[in-house]
């Protein structure tokens, strides 16, 4: 173990007991549960715009959560001084705040038997350089690379490099404390070109928990390059009824929506066009969704969820068919469905694809748009209604023509997700939705 990980391993544990006290105090001040949850993180945050340095921050955060009930009345408070003292201040305050709360029968804890009593390390911490030095040596190297690549590169939004190491640490009063450490790393440049009088703006990015595992400032720098030129000599289209494709690094956002469509708060309020869809076909038959909580190092793993569940591989969608919804305890309540572990949010959504990449799903789809950019929050998940901005490029004969912007594409998510025909083998790993580009065999297309 590193110097780095043994000193936020000990203060991960310092951590553990101010949350075993805060219980304890939960417990005399006479709550009949209680509940912590804190993370912790610190690290570095730099920007460069135009090769000059704009922002050095560093930044340390993380309050202790305190929840109280009292015969399913709650109270929060929180605070970051772990002193006893204070810890003695916030328990009393979430004891006091219970007192005028309304009872709710779906308040308190998970069920005890759920607990991650015992759960395992998934790898989710890495040593990194966290000095300002290194940190702005990969912002600068990003942008001053992209800025040399082509002449049609006129200017910049900045580079930014970040790196954070800390860790999560909950417990509750079925005598359950866990915590583990984690990291994250990530870097990012945002070009403009210009070509005649049009002017584009694209971007590239890298994350990952293992700062080795980031991709090179010179690779990021290419990559927003070939986004940004990409785009100019954009056109309008005529609106028309076309197969789209969402390329992987937008297609998550679709199962993001589903996502929210199976939430228990959702579903409870009764604001999902997917309520009582369990055992039913939402999917083409052909595509599976698994979720893997477990995956070592991955963005989205995590051993126990938001209220100490143990998480696990389950089956989400089983060719096509809806297999469970996503239950936190008091949605279990509200429902009368058992908890699923999914406490704030899910963990590594693995969608199944064929073996197409992105340029054959293009030949599949023959003509259409790729849709590589969505704008605004056009989607109502109580009737599924689609309706974002997007922009991309048409394909004609199979093969990208041109750019394009200034549309609107819309549908219903019901019809767009039973219309998926294919997934391709071009995963984004960047999100906890794991994903390749979604062709969709037709959407409305607003343009001219």
């Amino acid at each position: 173990m590193s110097s780095q990980q043994a000193q936020l391993q000990r203060q991960m544990e310092q951590v553990k007991t101010a949350v075993a006290d805060a219980l304890a105090q939960a417990d005399k001040a006479g709550a009949s549960a209680a509940e912590c949850a804190i993370s912790r993180s610190s690290g570095i945050s730099v920007g460069t715009r135009l090769g000059e340095v704009e922002t050095v921050e560093f930044n340390q955060d993380g309050a202790l959560g305190i929840t109280v009930y009292r015969d399913q009345c709650k109270g929060s408070a929180s605070t970051t001084d772990l002193a006893p003292q204070a810890i003695k201040a916030a328990v009393s305050k979430a004891c006091e705040i219970a007192r005028y709360t309304s009872s709710d029968p779906a308040a308190g804890l998970a069920p005890a038997e759920m607990m991650a009593y015992d759960y395992p390390d998934l790898n989710l911490y890495f040593d990194a350089d966290q000095s300002a030095d290194y940190a702005l040596q990969q912002a600068l190297a990003c942008e001053r690379h992209a800025l040399g690549l082509d002449a049609r590169i006129v200017n910049s939004d900045g580079a930014s490099y970040s790196s954070h190491a800390g860790f999560r640490v909950y417990g509750n009063s079925h005598g359950f404390i866990g915590g583990y450490l984690q990291s994250r790393q990530s870097l990012s440049c945002v070009l403009i070109a210009k070509q005649e009088e049009q002017m584009q703006r694209d971007f590239s990015y890298s994350v990952a928990r293992d700062q080795q595992q980031l991709l090179s400032p010179a690779v990021v720098a290419e990559q927003a390059a070939k986004e940004t030129l990409a785009r100019l000599n954009a056109r309008k289209i005529d609106t028309a009824k076309v197969p789209v494709i969402f390329r992987a690094d937008v297609a998550n956002s679709l199962f993001g929506h589903l996502v929210g469509a199976i939430s228990g708060g959702n579903l409870y309020r009764k604001s999902s066009f997917l309520l009582d869809s369990i055992g039913q076909q939402i999917l083409p038959d052909w595509l599976t969704i698994e979720e893997q909580p477990h995956l070592s190092g991955a963005l989205a793993s995590s051993p126990f969820d938001n209220e100490g569940v143990r998480t696990k591989t389950q089956t989400i969608i089983d060719k096509g068919q809806l297999q469970t919804y996503l239950i936190t305890s008091y949605a279990a309540r509200k429902l009368d469905l058992p908890v699923t572990g999914h406490a704030g949010g899910i963990h590594n959504w693995r969608v199944s694809h064929g073996e197409q990449d992105l340029a054959a799903l293009c030949k599949q789809m023959g003509r259409g748009l790729l849709v590589t950019e969505l704008m605004g929050q056009g989607v109502n998940l109580v009737n599924g209604d689609y309706s974002r901005g997007a922009a991309g490029f048409w394909v004609e004969h199979g093969e990208i023509q041109y750019a394009v912007e200034e549309i609107t594409i819309a549908g219903n998510l019901a019809d767009m997700f039973k219309q998926i025909v294919a997934v391709g083998n071009d995963v984004d790993h960047r999100h906890g939705v794991l994903t390749g580009s979604v062709l969709i065999e037709q959407m409305r297309i607003a343009g001219n």
